[in-house]
């Protein structure tokens, strides 16, 4: 009852218990700073000046299949915002991504894509003013075509703390657009 392997285990079980009340206690730390902060609420963005465009690429790295062309989709975009409030002691980073969401063609679907991302390291960073930014990725729609669907599109983030989970969220601010006609040139 009293040899050095009891004394182990229980010095050992205190301290993993120690750790685990510790932790619990950062991360409960930090989801009520960022609910004082209330970056559930972000509301300083602004996505303005959104210019979709499209096009058929029978390349298999932009969803073709079979020698069958795909319909992509590519935006431009002014893009304002301030995401400092969701920097404190335990953001290690946080990865912002401007995505649209649209109807799909059957009835009550949706269709969610990322056109843009970006790592933000610091809360100096943490500012964007972007003008005229290109979207990072030509998207391909799960259905035949994009035509005619109105998207909304929301800047989302993630942040990704030091101890605890992932937290998610988006702005308030959305904006919205049509998808464009095809352009029939093929790249």
């Amino acid at each position: 009852m009293f040899n050095l392997t009891n004394r182990i285990q229980t010095v050992g079980n205190q301290a993993l218990t120690s750790a685990i009340v510790i932790v619990a206690a950062v991360i409960a730390l930090t989801l009520l700073q960022l609910n004082h902060d209330g970056v559930w609420n972000i509301n300083t963005t602004s996505i303005t000046n959104i210019q979709p465009s499209a096009s058929i690429k029978y390349s298999f790295q932009y969803g073709a299949v079979n020698r069958k062309p795909k319909e992509n989709s590519k935006i431009q975009f002014d893009l304002d915002a301030d995401l400092t409030p969701l920097f404190n002691w335990n953001t290690k980073q946080v990865f912002v991504y401007l995505t649209a969401e649209y109807p799909g063609k059957s009835e009550g679907s949706s269709n969610k894509v990322t056109y843009w991302d970006k790592i933000i390291k610091s809360k100096d960073d943490a500012k964007l003013h972007l003008v005229n930014q290109r979207g990072k990725y030509s998207v391909w729609d799960v259905e035949k075509s994009f035509r005619g669907r109105n998207a909304t599109v929301r800047l989302e983030w993630n942040i990704q703390p030091h101890i605890g989970p992932l937290i998610f969220g988006s702005t308030e601010t959305s904006a919205q657009f049509q998808f464009e006609e095809i352009n029939k040139k093929t790249h």
